[in-house]
């Protein structure tokens, strides 16, 4: 076994029911490194135009990198790829997906022994597939089929006797094929985006439990306990971490809130009057039970919460993020702590997305405020802004698709509204049929720009461009060539910045580092490429490691153009394009998104007509056969 990598791919094909494990080639892991990287580039091999997301010839891939498994500070993250029933290019056609989570599962894969499951065809009947040590075994799951995630990972586990086993469950959600189904492991940490858990439910199985013993060979373990020592003492000196790692990523909502740039209402406003209520403030007054650490992580950034009274008595979990707290919180006018609560424990349990499913309950509310959703529409629910209750109706019955209601938002706010009509698609927060996240990006708009391009659509963790919080103006004008880069209102700049923090970002994904470690005082690339080289022994520098992330951002491209995307997709809705803030630090703003995505397109080396990368830039990259 290579330092690092086990170079070891599971590979299980549902319809006949066989497994087999091939190598991953030396090539390939240094031309991808591991996880998302790995995953994309095997996405682009198995799939062809034409295939339908959610029929047996989708392939579903889990991928780990070469830090997971190791004491690599932050190694706990895998990608789960594929196809995507949420995210849609051209004329409508589904484009790349993907998924990123935290907790134990990533590491526990290396410990089986795969850097990579790729999975094939279609069960006739639920199943889950058991890993342990090498090998692998597809079991009967007809007796959980039906139950929740919490159901099923304790029925897993008691099935098998392995008490240390972790699992990778869908819920209702994901067997009801909703486009917002995610997949769970750990109980509470989500594969979240692009319905990922609607393509495992459309295979028939239920879930994933692993287990393994074998240890992950380094190239130089005291390098990596000295850097170990070394990233604890760095982030610990930075304020920034020392608040991740009080309060988690929640206390990003009162910074969105000053800078008037919180998703409220449906992005109709920028602030929220409640949001004092829902803070990592009120949540530690009353509900914080505690912090928790996902493998080989210093931060430990996962808050755990327990209701003890009222009508919601028992409700427990990890989180929420910020994302689940503002989603279900001032992006539906909703102010009640508890609630939310509620509704991240019920999204965990049914596997649903927390920012998908809050996203298109505010798209109904704003379109019930608009009268163009009445109340024979909704069968009888009171749509209002802040009415927390409907909203924790509405939840199961996403999952369950439960009458037309149900079964029409279990589509998604994009593909619910194209159903739907009425005019209803002009209220879609979106990019390539995908919500972005809270951050409004008329207020910030290199975030805007990064929801725009993003490969899987509206999303902020694609480029997270946080460098303009971090970087000095010295270092911005080097690598991004103007001093006005972080002014909010001049677009110079904003596409390099944006293309630099995608390069580095795919690269995190890959190494699967979590973005939270490497995301400010760490952010420069110098920390990852020695973290690669003390797992691997690969002496490799820091612009070849920046290479290697641009090399997969432009494989998800051509993937997405082989799917018929074109510049006319790396766009955002009018409301973001053509109608000001209204109120706030950031009053008056729209997006000013075309003169950004030509720069954008040039530091790419893409044309800037098509958005296609040229053939000299695919050449550069070692990807001229993918022209």
């Amino acid at each position: 076994m290579p330092n690092g990598w086990t170079a070891r791919r599971l590979v299980v094909d549902l319809s006949s029911g066989r497994t087999r494990v091939e190598p991953i080639a030396e090539n390939t892991r240094y031309r991808f490194i591991g996880g998302r990287g790995l995953n994309s580039a095997t996405l682009f091999a198995e799939i062809t135009p034409g295939c339908d997301p959610l029929g047996a010839e989708n392939v579903l891939l889990f991928g780990v990198g070469p830090c997971n498994g190791t004491l690599i500070p932050g190694s706990s993250r895998m990608t789960i790829t594929a196809l995507s029933p949420s995210v849609f290019v051209g004329d409508d056609q589904p484009g790349f997906g993907d998924a990123n989570s935290g907790g134990f599962w990533g590491a526990e894969l290396k410990f089986a022994g795969f850097d990579q499951i790729k999975i094939l065809g279609r069960s006739d009947k639920p199943v889950y597939l058991w890993i342990n040590d090498g090998s692998a075994e597809i079991r009967d799951a007809s007796h959980i089929w039906g139950k929740d995630v919490w159901q099923s990972h304790k029925a897993i586990k008691s099935e098998l006797g392995v008490s240390k086993a972790k699992t990778a469950c869908i819920g209702p959600a994901g067997e009801n094929l909703s486009r917002m189904a995610c997949i769970v492991n750990d109980q509470n940490r989500a594969a979240g985006r692009c319905g990922l858990g609607a393509v495992m439910g459309s295979k028939n199985l239920k879930a994933l439990a692993i287990y393994g013993t074998n240890q992950v060979p380094v190239a130089d373990s005291q390098q990596v306990l000295r850097l170990l020592k070394e990233t604890r003492k760095v982030l610990f000196e930075d304020s920034s971490s020392v608040e991740y790692s009080k309060q988690g990523t929640l206390s990003l909502l009162a910074h969105h809130q000053r800078a008037g740039r919180l998703a409220t209402r449906n992005y109709q406003e920028t602030q929220f009057e409640g949001w004092r209520k829902i803070s990592s403030a009120a949540m530690k007054k009353g509900y914080w039970k505690g912090s928790k650490s996902c493998h080989a992580c210093p931060l430990h950034c996962t808050q755990s919460f327990r209701i003890e009274a009222g009508p919601y008595k028992g409700a427990w979990g990890d989180g929420p993020e910020y994302v689940t707290m503002a989603g279900f919180g001032s992006k539906c006018g909703n102010s009640n702590l508890e609630s939310i609560l509620q509704a991240n424990m019920l999204c965990n349990r049914l596997g649903l997305d927390t920012e998908s499913t809050s996203s298109t309950i505010a798209w109904a509310m704003e379109c019930w405020e608009k009268g163009l959703l009445t109340e024979n529409d909704s069968e009888g629910i009171d749509l209002s802004w802040g009415n927390h209750r409907s909203i924790l109706t509405l939840i199961p019955r996403i999952a369950y698709r439960q009458g037309s209601f149900g079964d029409l938002l279990a589509e998604g706010a994009y593909k619910a509204a194209k159903l739907f009509g009425r005019d209803t698609i002009r209220l879609v927060s979106h990019s390539k049929g995908q919500d972005p996240a809270i951050t409004d990006p008329r207020a910030a708009p290199a975030w805007g720009l990064g929801y725009a391009v993003s490969s899987r659509g509206g999303d902020h963790l694609r480029a997270l461009p946080t460098a303009e919080h971090c970087f000095s103006q010295e270092e911005a004008e080097k690598l991004f060539r103007s001093k006005d880069v972080f002014n909010p209102d001049r677009p110079e700049g904003k596409g390099y910045l944006v293309k630099w923090s995608e390069d580095h970002r795919s690269v995190a994904d890959s190494l699967e580092i979590c973005k939270f470690i490497v995301r400010t005082v760490l952010h420069r690339p110098v920390w990852m490429a020695r973290y690669l080289r003390a797992v691997t022994g690969w002496e490799i520098s820091e612009e070849e490691l920046m290479t290697i992330g641009e090399r997969i951002v432009n494989v998800e491209r051509m993937f997405n153009i082989r799917q018929g995307l074109t510049r006319k997709d790396d766009s955002l809705s009018e409301r973001f394009l053509k109608e000001p803030i209204p109120a706030g630090p950031s009053k008056g703003r729209v997006l000013n998104l075309e003169p950004m995505l030509d720069e954008y397109y040039s530091a790419r080396g893409w044309d800037l007509i098509s958005g296609r990368p040229m053939a000299s830039t695919l050449k550069r990259l070692g990807l001229e056969n993918m022209g």
